[in-house]
């Protein structure tokens, strides 16, 4: 099954006002992509990032969000006031809220339904630490992660999945291409549903992106550092539309 390819940015606790002008540059450069473009800044960004693309092929998404609909949470943001500020999709168990913030598998998989009970799309990240590779630990650990943080009901329409390898992630360091489809493919037979996109995420960049999307069951890219200025993302965005 061939699905349409994503290619999400993640600007992770970077950007101010100014950094709208490489949002707008992307949407610019892409008014009728082959690929689904979004891209998730701060939380501070959602509002105003979300306004300035209104009509362009680029959607916006959060970064993260907390598991109840509302309360005594300070300094947290719900799924619902994600979706309020222009948000079509949420980052969920990225490895660093899973390390920096200690979330579990239950936490994220509490975080995913809140984010589906707010119309959200959430992008749920799997991914195996160096030590964890080394011990041939990762198919395991890979798997624990995905029965744990994807509740019942995923499927296309809610739910993206992305292998993120710990070890690659702003190292510089990519997987072998045998690495990343091995994964992939151990997360095609073992995702709920075959319409749910897997993307690849870990030190995506122009250089790698063609031969990273030419890999069997990779159905998009997560980009952080790369998708922070306009020409680098465009660029792994033509490698997904296959220009």
């Amino acid at each position: 099954m061939s699905l349409r390819k994503l290619v999400a940015g993640n600007w992770k606790m970077n950007g101010r006002m100014a950094q709208l002008e490489e949002a707008l540059a992307v949407a610019a450069a892409n008014p009728d992509p082959a690929a689904e473009l979004l891209l998730c800044p701060p939380a501070t960004l959602i509002a105003a990032m979300s306004q300035a693309l209104t009509g362009s092929s680029v959607a916006v998404g959060g970064q993260d969000c907390h598991a109840a609909e509302a309360g005594a949470h300070t300094g947290d943001i719900s799924a619902g006031m994600l979706a309020d500020a222009g948000a079509s999709h949420v980052i969920l168990g990225h490895s660093e809220r899973r390390a920096d913030h200690r979330e579990t598998d239950a936490d994220v998989a509490a975080k995913t339904r809140a984010a589906w009970a707010a119309g959200l799309v959430a992008i749920v990240c799997v991914g195996e630490t160096e030590v964890q590779r080394d011990a041939g630990k990762t198919l395991a650990v890979i798997g624990a992660q995905l029965a744990g943080s994807l509740p019942e009901g995923a499927t296309g329409a809610n739910t993206v999945i992305a292998y993120e390898p710990v070890w690659a992630i702003g190292t510089g360091r990519t997987p072998t291409g045998e690495q990343i489809a091995q994964v992939h493919a151990f997360l095609r037979q073992n995702a709920p549903d075959a319409t749910i996109r897997l993307l690849y995420g870990g030190s995506v960049n122009p250089g790698n992106a063609s031969d990273i999307f030419a890999i069997d069951n990779v159905d998009g890219a997560l980009v952080g550092g790369a998708s922070l200025k306009a020409r680098d993302f465009n660029a792994i965005i033509a490698a997904a539309n296959g220009t």
